[in-house]
């Protein structure tokens, strides 16, 4: 007879709980649920119901477990539900998830072939979560779809890290996410209450059973009613059970097995006394089950209790030495005894049939005879398999630690750490090396330090970094020879990796002081590629914000700078000089990284010369990205160059494309930062669909994956579209959501000034606020560092100051000679107010040739066209040169399309000035060809342009057009002066060329 229920008794409120759980999953309403209790207490059974309400309805359900196998594995549950789900229905197909899938790759073997050419890419942890978060939510389109996973008490830290980010972002999804744990303090119990406290999850804590409960899983186990069953068998399952259902299978197991409860014709009786069984009863009564089997059979089972209550088959074998045959009858026996059962995850693997029951079979034995099986089964392992893989190095930690030997155990957790390190899970990394810190003696602890200590940087836990360092004791600089010693050597690439820790953090401070530890060790003479190392991370720190040296002059500043910014210019040439040196340096010791790093940095400081400087030095970095097979840095430098290819042309295929190799990459964040850069080009070219498209797209999960530095430039470019859209009360909130994210403390304040609201102002006609902006703009460059070239400095700023007479030729020509000038956003407004210049010193063929190539330079950028005609045409009226109506026309039909009517009633205003008719826009004018409403052309005049290719006669338009041939004579004159033509038969020419091209 089976001793375990098959009901689920007592547990009304949880299984409400899971069921409106899975009905809300289904209405897009994710959220998580986390079941809480001690082990034995009813959570699987709870899980299994779920899972199988779930299956029911129809819904996927992913189904993994944490590991007890005494080991530390990154995202093993994970992997482990899509493995339950992929085995039977495949992978997904849906091209949405084509960006995601080298992260993804991780959790899925099957992708793992096709992310081939992604090897090597970091990815974050919290990259990883938003793939998972993605996948997930294609797996639930339908009808929704449920995560399980158990005993989170034994899981890993990065798989902890992802479940804190599913939590937080499964509303709206159609994921139900339900997890399992005891309440044993650790990283996942802390995961949990923080998300009940602010209410991202649901905590259901699993109470014992009450008496009437326990009566009725009895009942059901012994197939009978409740009366049936002796009332002295319910009355100690009552009192020694102690609620837990696990406990109360266990004792009516024994009272079974021990033949003190049968049943006789057909009814249940007591034979004997119970006895006064309370819980420990459960060991001894494993214990004489484990001694009824073949003492094989028990040594096998002993032996795999002390790997946990999972075990691999594979590492039993080697430790025990039996072979195939041996080994699986011993397992058939254990197993036909309901002691250990086959684990459906991984052929390789068997369970104990619940935890406690590892528990039970280790309480067995004797604390010396659990230490000499440990140590036992340690030796065997090292002596079999002197490699030792991550899985099996742990394993032989755990068993030396439980044998007594420390200092082993923390010389193999320390050496898993390092390994579980250079695979890119700093959270698992940590753990390990934590541990191995806390074992290790006086002689080895700063040798664990030393490894632990970029973990923890990779981690993000720099606090605990910068605490740690400190511990760390004095070594030699120098060997007696007089070169630098190798412990210096290690200490040195130490602080120069947590300085670029914080250069990249933006801690000033930090990497300040880490710099300054390591110049200590290498003295006046380090090793070149020290050196090279270390000049990198000093020049990156020098253009932060908050470096002690005096800031350096924007990249963009003019040739008029002021005396004092001199000092700081020739830092700059040479901080420009020793990275260069360092790139060489880096190249020829075979320091990839660095030597990209070192790029990178001459990149921003060559600017100042010229943007063809700093693309041959993003070349650069690229060809050694490349070479070196260094994926997030060869898309780095695709997404600078790409960059600098928009500034100079307007064209943005090149980060397109960049955008495409950091999505076929899988780097994530990366992706999101060129999404920022695409939706601000959208946003300057005019494509506002475009620009909108991508900011609501991206905006959210910038801010879950919290890569603030895209998610402020998503912000600001969704604040700069409202402003060219001429929205200002939406742009004022789209710059507070900027300013709540922290951006007014960011280095996009620039772009605010010049980019968002002096282009709002503009097109507000204010003039007077649009030039404060600006003003406000230079202000801050002049006081922090600037990458940024297109904020007003050499474009828009002086347009406005020469359009309201306040620059000088001289004063212009100044503005006018930094590389920034060229740049095709800043060279469109030059040009324009070069233009406005030449009409006001009165030589109007080379305004009008030089206002032609403006709009030509602006062609990608329809606003800003318009805009610089609008400015242009009021000093051509006033100057008397060029054709004003004909571009005022243009940016008045441009302006009122585009709905920004302050701009569109200063055009007609200034067409009044000029004494030109002003459109009246009246249903169905845009018919009328741009070609010809730029010309005044009104919407009648062109119902008779369209009958003059068959040349027809005053009186035959007036018949086909019902209007009097006085009326047809005013139209065909007013058609003559406005489009330029001779006489009639041009005008007849034009109208035959004109009808056959497409209306605009």
């Amino acid at each position: 007879m089976r001793t375990t229920s098959s009901i689920t008794v007592g547990r009304a409120a949880e299984l409400g709980l899971l069921g409106s759980a899975l009905a809300a999953a289904r209405q897009r309403a994710g959220r998580a649920v986390f079941l809480l209790g001690e082990a034995g207490i009813g959570k699987s059974r709870l899980a299994g119901e779920c899972a199988y309400q779930a299956y029911e309805a129809g819904l996927p359900v992913l189904r993994g477990r944490g590991s007890s196998t005494l080991t530390v594995t990154p995202f093993r549950p994970l992997i482990e539900a899509l493995s339950s789900r992929f085995r039977a229905a495949g992978t997904p197909t849906d091209p949405e998830l084509d960006p995601y899938r080298p992260a993804l790759a991780r959790l899925v073997p099957e992708w793992r072939g096709a992310a081939a050419g992604a090897a090597g890419y970091p990815e974050t942890v919290v990259e990883l979560a938003e793939a998972l978060l993605r996948l997930l939510a294609v797996l639930g389109r339908d009808q929704g779809c449920v995560l399980l996973l158990e005993d989170l008490h034994d899981t890993d830290a990065e798989t902890v890290a992802v479940l804190e980010y599913l939590v937080d972002n499964l509303a709206g999804l159609p994921v139900l996410l339900v997890g399992t744990l005891r309440a044993e303090p650790g990283p996942a119990l802390d995961l949990v209450r923080a998300a009940e406290r602010r209410r991202a999850a649901v905590v259901a804590e699993l109470r014992p059973l009450t008496p009437a409960d326990v009566r009725a899983m009895a009942a059901a186990i012994l197939e009978s009613e409740v009366a049936e069953v002796p009332p002295a068998v319910l009355e100690q399952l009552a009192e020694r059970g102690d609620g837990c259902p696990y406990l109360v299978e266990e004792l009516l197991a024994d009272m079974l097995a021990s033949d003190a409860l049968h049943r006789t014709d057909g009814r249940w009786e007591v034979a004997g006394g119970l006895g006064t069984a309370v819980p420990s009863t459960i060991v001894r009564s494993w214990g004489r089950r484990i001694d009824e089997l073949d003492p094989p059979v028990r040594e096998l089972l002993v032996t795999a209790a002390t790997l946990g209550s999972r075990f691999s088959v594979t590492t039993v074998q080697l430790i025990t030495g039996y072979d195939d045959r041996t080994l699986f009858s011993h397992l058939r026996s254990a197993s036909e005894a309901n002691v250990i059962v086959p684990d459906g995850a991984d052929p390789d693997r068997y369970a104990f049939r619940h935890t406690l029951t590892a528990d039970a079979v280790t309480a067995t034995m004797a604390p010396a005879e659990r230490a000499a099986v440990a140590r036992r089964a340690a030796r065997a392992i090292l002596r079999t398999d002197p490699e030792l893989g991550e899985e099996r190095r742990q394993l032989v930690a755990s068993l030396l630690l439980a044998g007594g030997d420390r200092a082993g155990a923390a010389v193999h957790f320390a050496e898993a750490g390092r390994r579980m390190l250079e695979a890119g899970a700093a959270g698992s990394a940590v753990v390990l090396l934590e541990r191995a810190h806390e074992l290790a003696d006086d002689a080895g602890r700063a040798a664990v330090t030393e490894q632990l200590l970029p973990a923890l940087a990779e981690s993000g836990r720099l606090d605990r970094a910068f605490e740690l360092v400190r511990t760390l004791p004095p070594v030699p600089a120098r060997t007696p020879a007089g070169t630098c010693s190798p412990a210096a050597d290690r200490r040195v690439g130490l602080h120069t990796r947590l300085a670029w820790a914080a250069v990249m953090a933006e801690r000033t401070a930090d990497a300040t002081v880490q710099l300054a530890a390591a110049r200590a060790l290498t003295g006046a003479h380090p090793r070149p590629e020290q050196d090279a190392a270390l000049v990198v991370v000093e020049g990156h720190l020098a253009l932060l914000p908050g470096h002690e040296a005096p800031p350096l002059p924007a990249p963009d500043a003019t040739a008029t700078d002021p005396a004092d910014a001199r000092p700081a210019r020739a830092r700059l040439a040479e901080t420009e000089r020793l990275a260069r040196h360092a790139a060489e340096v880096a190249e020829r010791s075979g320091l990839p990284v660095v030597a990209c790093q070192a790029w990178q940095l001459l990149a921003l400081l060559a600017r100042e010369r010229g943007f063809d400087a700093a693309d041959a030095c993003l070349e650069r970095m690229l060809a050694v990205a490349e070479a070196h097979s260094l994926p997030v840095w060869r898309v780095e430098a695709m997404l600078r160059l790409g960059a600098n290819a928009f500034m100079r042309t307007g064209d943005g295929t090149r980060l397109a494309r960049a955008r495409e190799a950091a999505a076929g990459l899988g780097a994530i964040v990366l992706t999101q930062t060129l999404d920022g850069l695409l939706a601000m080009n959208a946003v300057l070219r005019g494509e506002w669909r475009t620009a909108r498209e991508i900011v609501d797209r991206c905006l959210d999960a910038t801010a879950r994956l919290h890569n603030l530095a895209a998610h402020r430039y998503l912000l600001l470019g969704s604040a700069t579209l409202a402003a060219h859209l001429g929205r200002s009360r939406e742009m004022d909130r789209e710059l507070l959501r900027f300013k709540h994210a922290g951006g007014e403390e960011s280095f996009l304040m620039p772009l605010r000034h010049g980019l968002c609201r002096a282009v709002g102002a503009l097109l507000a006609e204010d003039r007077t606020r649009a030039r404060a902006e600006l003003a406000a703009g230079l202000a801050w460059e002049l006081e922090h560092p600037s990458v940024f070239y297109l904020a007003g400095r050499h474009g828009l700023h002086p347009l406005l100051e020469v359009a309201d007479g306040a620059w000088t030729r001289a004063e212009f020509a100044a503005a006018t000679t930094a590389p920034a000038a060229e740049l095709a956003w800043n060279r469109q407004f030059l040009l324009f107010a070069e233009a406005v210049l030449l009409g006001r010193e009165h030589r109007p063929d080379d305004a009008a040739r030089t206002l032609a190539e403006a709009r030509a330079a602006a062609a990608p950028f329809p606003l800003a066209h318009h805009l610089g005609l609008r400015l242009a045409a009021e000093a051509a009226l006033t100057d008397g040169w060029g054709e004003p109506v004909v571009w005022l026309r243009a940016a008045e039909e441009y302006f009122h399309a585009a709905e920004i009517r302050p701009v569109a009633a200063a055009c007609r205003s200034l067409l009044r000035r000029a004494g030109a008719s002003v459109a009246q826009h009246r249903g169905g004018r845009d018919a009328v060809p741009a070609r010809l409403r730029t010309r005044g052309v009104t919407l009648r005049e062109y119902e008779v342009f369209l009958l003059l290719p068959d040349r027809p006669g005053n009186q035959q338009l007036a018949g086909k057009l019902s209007i009097s041939p006085r009326t047809v004579e005013k139209h065909l004159a007013n058609l003559l002066t406005k489009t330029g033509c001779p006489d009639r038969a041009a005008l007849c020419a034009l109208a035959a060329d004109l009808c056959a091209e497409p209306v605009s």
